[in-house]
């Protein structure tokens, strides 16, 4: 008997052996196949199956109604109806950089001693998502911040830089609310692990209007058509991050992108993604505000190096007073991508007018210009041999932080070499450059500092 058994059961494993043989088909569809059953049965046993299927389908969202994936933007939860989700993201940027860990922008900083320097430069934490509606959009991104490369101390200190909630419903006019990085120019909104370069220019300090609070329109106008565009329009307190408005004065800026192939560009630097087709945008944007900022970073509001047109130094925002100062600026702005190569280019505009008494005489204005131009390319592209996730890339900046004044330019030369081993998302940059600072023959000569730095940026 026990014998009987065993040859039964190696009959039954060699049948369904043969099951599998043949494709993964059911055992119904081998029945059908052998004329053991008709084909109502063969479309009753189906109809049982899938039934069957369902309700087990349906037991298992019951019981777990959120699904857990990872993609592009982190670990993703996600409810089985769609109307809830969460991303989480990490991040890290590990940074050595010699003799300056920062822009060499000043006198000052052209003749101090030189700097060493192994950093965390950001470590971060990003999370974002929609609740009830995929159209109802939230995101919030803490720094944890290790080190810092100016401002107030270098010891930890943990922040929320962004929060921000979008009813973006429709493409043609959608509203965001919160505090982020303005979307007045290109180079600032790109985030810093879409970057070419180890770090912004030298430009980026002086014109950018960085993160506010506030509130924005913005849309998206004929896709893929010669007037394809995108329209940005807000209201902020021009405080700068974190800080709550202390008067009654406002920030208003406007931004006007053409994507003159009608293709739209991404905030992203570097042509990663390989643009088959030539792809270019063309934007201008302005913004006016009354504050006592004369500038802002990701610190918040703060103030210009250097002297206004009246050879004072700014006030600080610490000891200026309410609407001290209108603050205007514009900027041109150009970038493009086809099939490796990226250029990206800006020229800025600035004005700081003084409505104090203790500036010298109130209402005189101090005019600054700046721009920027930088070009990337992946030489496999041209030359097969070259490895695929090379990149090279160039870049030239200046500052003239006082029009009126002469012998005063500061001038950026940077060359990057960027390996890509998963995009933006893991790469390693390396990047030197030289700097300049016109001097008046009366002081003495101009200034020249080098400096080098070695990047690796991880999100996962």
């Amino acid at each position: 008997m026990k014998v009987l058994r065993l040859i039964f059961a190696l009959v039954c494993w060699g049948f369904v052996l043969q099951v599998n043989a043949w494709g993964g088909d059911t055992l119904s569809d081998v029945l059908k196949e052998k004329g053991m059953i008709s084909k109502e049965d063969w479309m009753s046993i189906q109809a049982a199956e899938e039934k069957k299927a369902e309700e087990q389908q349906k037991a298992l969202e019951e019981k777990f109604p959120v699904s857990v994936s990872w993609g592009k933007k982190g670990f993703e939860f996600k409810t089985i109806d769609g109307k809830f989700a969460t991303q989480l993201q990490w991040r890290f940027q590990g940074r050595w950089s010699y003799p300056e860990r920062g822009d060499v922008r000043t006198f000052g900083n052209f003749n101090d001693g030189a700097e060493s320097t192994f950093e965390l430069r950001r470590v971060r934490m990003k999370i974002g998502g929609h609740g009830y509606q995929p159209w109802i959009k939230y995101y919030f991104e803490v720094d944890l911040q290790p080190t810092r490369n100016s401002g107030a101390g270098s010891g930890s200190e943990t922040r929320v830089i962004d929060w921000r909630i979008s009813l973006a419903k429709y493409k043609f006019l959608s509203l965001q609310v919160g505090q982020w990085k303005v979307d007045y120019n290109r180079e600032r909104r790109d985030s810093s692990g879409n970057q070419q370069f180890v770090e912004r220019s030298i430009v980026n300090d002086v014109f950018t209007i960085d993160r506010q609070v506030g509130a924005m329109l913005y849309g998206h106008l004929a896709p893929g058509t010669p007037f394809d565009s995108r329209y940005y329009a807000g209201v902020f307190t021009g405080s700068g991050r974190g800080e709550a408005n202390d008067d009654a004065n406002m920030l208003y800026f406007g931004r006007y992108q053409w994507n003159f192939l009608g293709r739209d560009l991404k905030w992203t630097q570097s042509d990663v993604e390989y643009h088959k087709q030539p792809t270019g945008s063309l934007a201008f944007g302005a913004y006016t505000g009354i504050a006592k900022c004369t500038a802002w970073s990701s610190s918040g509001c703060g103030t210009l190096g250097g002297t206004n047109s009246a050879g004072l130094a700014y006030t600080s925002d610490g000891s200026a007073t309410n609407g001290q100062y209108r603050v205007e600026g514009m900027v041109e702005e150009f970038a493009f991508k086809w099939r490796g190569l990226s250029i990206q280019h800006e020229y800025h505009w600035k004005q700081v007018k003084d409505n104090s008494f203790t500036q010298g005489a109130p209402g005189h204005k101090t005019n600054l210009m700046g721009s920027y131009s930088q070009i990337g390319y992946f030489p496999h592209y041209l030359i097969p041999a070259v490895p695929k996730p090379l990149e090279v890339a160039f870049r030239y900046a200046f500052v003239d932080p006082n029009v009126s004044a002469k012998n005063d330019k500061l001038q950026e030369f940077t060359t990057a070499i960027n390996w890509f081993f998963a995009g933006h998302k893991n790469k390693l940059t390396l990047d030197g450059s030289w700097f300049t600072l016109d001097q008046p023959s009366s002081v003495g000569s101009d200034q020249h500092e080098q400096r080098v730095r070695l990047q690796w940026d991880v999100s996962f």
